[in-house]
């Protein structure tokens, strides 16, 4: 007796093909319910997703499509340390992750990719943050210090 495991094709905007099994893919509330509607049997179409980001996408989601099996706490401890190393990207592709997430609906990569921005975030001065990821202060000091004054329970 064989079991065949179901594959689907996904196209990126930039039309590369990748064959994903189903198992895999279901991750994303968006392509379950496109499979669902009989909306895969010709690939689906992602315009919103690269190549390079559907890759990681679906490395993300091999990696934890066993997660809800794992009794184990040490198995989980490595999911963790996977995780940790998964995020070590490049600005860009960590912004690009989260919208794909955000887009396809994997909630445990949007989570994880929303937390690692957070952590950028946490504990430093507003200037830092602008330095960070390179925004320009257009604030006028006026306009910053009404705006410290109407938020002023955020700079305690």
């Amino acid at each position: 007796m064989s079991t065949t495991k179901k594959v689907v094709t996904l196209r990126s905007s930039d039309g590369d093909a990748f064959e994903v099994e189903e198992t895999v893919i279901l991750q994303s509330q968006t392509i379950k319910h496109m499979i669902e509607d009989d909306c895969a049997d010709n690939g689906i179409p992602l315009p919103n997703v690269t190549s390079k980001i559907l890759a990681k996408v679906i490395e993300y989601c091999k990696e934890h499509v066993e997660e809800d099996n794992q009794d184990e706490s040490a198995e989980k401890k490595d999911l963790k340390l996977w995780d940790a190393e998964f995020v070590k990207v490049d600005q860009a592709t960590l912004f690009d992750l989260i919208l794909a997430a955000n887009y396809l609906n994997v909630k445990s990569l949007l989570d994880l990719t929303c937390q690692t921005v957070a952590d950028m975030i946490k504990g430093k001065t507003p200037e830092e943050i602008r330095q960070t990821f390179n925004i320009i202060n257009d604030f006028t000091p006026e306009e910053e210090e009404e705006v410290r004054r109407e938020n002023q329970w955020a700079f305690e």
